[in-house]
């Protein structure tokens, strides 16, 4: 064999192709200290959870990008509540339940602190922060005088404990506060009767835990991995960045605003003399006490006045922060300009480029997680129970519960860069019959069937007032407008 054998290339097949292929399980110089554990997902969240939930609690408190992220998470995925609408054939049951169900969400709240919707606020910030909420079902008695009795309970992520792994006395299993039957399924949550860290609450609790049926529990948290059992905070993969960030922009104004501080330095004509209007600003070891801006230091004698020129930041500072700033944004799945609030290099076509693909992520959240952990179940136990105490009367649901339980959620409306466009294109699917007027109108998070009821009820009293309008889409923007011309003839006004 030549020399030249050496450099061409092997054939397919063997070891050594297998090899090539697996490039990242390779151990060569570049990989040798890439030794990430091989332990399951459940095992690092057992271990790491409290202090990881500690510090994403911390970083969205003291974080003014990761605060801003978090709102803005929440207010995409659930904005002003998914709401559901009724699949009930009969018009004038699904009327009474819409109603019974937009009255009682005044009620949800067991803490009466917000609705229905503002709990689901709550639940996207808890997602985002602790990765993980959970939701009491809490039965009321018929006394308490709620329209129908039940109230929903928000708990954190904290009051299930992720140390509390062992055999349950029944044969069960539990892990990290979940009771597991032998088959996998869940079916009791072991919380603790207060906040750990709540030091306002200082009552004697015994025992520590409380086993409350799984039934009665809802656990809202995006899966990531198959077997996963806790959920991971939303800003864990954001989290070192955004802290070392922060640290980094503290330091750096630090440091400019001590330069700014020493306008120069003067040497002093006699050690022991003060000069006039100088002003003891030392303490017991001769340092400098405190700074003020255009404070003149004092050197020793025989040196020159030099006049303070502090280096400034330079290009390099604000091209950092764009591009860390990028991947935190990356890294939290948001737009830059929803994490930072900056839109200066942003355009129609790079926004809204942007926010379609953030639009899947959040629809897929919408319909994935939030309807269907949180609003669905919510729903069959709200309708359980408007039955059984007497709020509803539905025909023959105890046979057939199903009947009455299909609805259709409905998420919030999204708006768009430039809205009119975006109008006329759905208007011409509608003419072309590419979509349904009903879909058009959920999109925007409003009912149809209440649109319109509105729609009739204006159209009557404008009717029965003289009023006339142009309600038609078609007449007035798309493909088929006709624009008004003002007749210029006396024949044209009276043709």
């Amino acid at each position: 064999m030549g020399w030249l054998d050496a450099f061409r290339r092997r054939g397919t097949g063997g070891p050594v192709a297998v090899r090539a292929r697996l490039e990242g399980a390779m151990s060569q110089r570049r990989l040798r200290g890439w030794q990430p554990p091989l332990e399951n997902i459940n095992s690092l969240i057992a271990s790491g959870g409290p202090r990881l939930l500690a510090r994403s609690r911390e970083l969205v408190v003291t974080n003014g990008y990761a605060a801003n992220a978090c709102e803005a998470f929440a207010s995409n995925l659930v904005g002003d509540g998914i709401k559901p609408s009724s699949l009930i054939e009969d018009p004038a049951l699904r009327d009474k339940v819409q109603r019974l169900w937009l009255a009682w969400t005044d009620e949800a709240d067991a803490d009466g602190l917000t609705d229905f919707y503002g709990l689901q606020a709550m639940v996207a910030r808890e997602m985002f922060v602790a990765g993980e909420c959970f939701v009491r079902l809490r039965p009321r008695r018929a006394e308490d005088g709620l329209l129908v009795p039940i109230q929903l309970q928000l708990l954190q992520s904290e009051m299930l404990p992720f140390e509390k792994t062992e055999a349950a006395a029944n044969g069960n299993r539990i892990r990290c506060g979940i009771e597991f039957d032998a088959i996998g399924r869940r079916v009791a949550y072991h919380f603790r009767r207060r906040h750990p860290g709540d030091s306002t609450d200082q009552g004697m609790v015994t025992p520590e835990t409380v086993r409350v049926p799984a039934g009665d529990v809802l656990h809202i948290h995006r899966p990531i991995d198959a077997g996963q059992i806790r959920g991971l905070p939303h800003v864990a993969p954001a989290m070192v960045r955004l802290f070392l960030l922060d640290q980094y922009d503290d330091a750096e104004l630090d440091r400019k605003k001590t330069a700014a501080m020493f306008a120069g330095f003067i040497t002093k004509t006699a050690p022991e003399e003060q000069l006039m209007g100088e002003i003891e600003a030392t303490d017991d070891n001769g340092a400098t006490v405190s700074l003020e801006p255009g404070t003149l230091q004092v050197l020793l004698p025989g040196e020159d006045v030099k006049f303070s020129s502090p280096a400034d930041v330079g290009g390099g500072y604000e091209a950092f922060q764009y591009r860390t700033l990028l991947s935190v944004s990356a890294s939290l799945g948001l737009p830059y300009h929803l994490v930072t609030g900056d839109v200066r290099q942003a355009n129609y076509s790079s926004l809204r480029a942007e926010l379609v693909e953030f639009r899947r992520r959040v629809e897929r959240l919408q319909h994935g997680v939030v309807a269907h952990q949180l609003c669905r179940p919510v729903w069959a136990r709200w309708l359980e129970t408007a039955v059984l105490s007497g709020a509803l009367d539905l025909p023959d649901f105890a046979r057939s519960p199903a009947r009455y339980r299909p609805v259709n959620w409905i998420p919030p409306r999204w708006d768009w860069v430039d809205p009119l466009k975006d109008i006329q294109a759905q208007v011409l699917a509608m003419e072309a019959g590419i979509i349904s007027r009903r879909k058009v109108v959920e999109a925007t998070g409003y009912d149809v069937e209440e649109i319109d009821r509105e729609n009739a009820a204006d159209a009557k009293r404008a009717g029965d007032m003289g009023l006339t309008y142009r309600t038609s889409p078609g007449e007035t923007q798309g493909a088929r407008a006709t624009p008004f011309r003002k007749p210029e003839t006396e024949t044209e006004q009276e043709a």
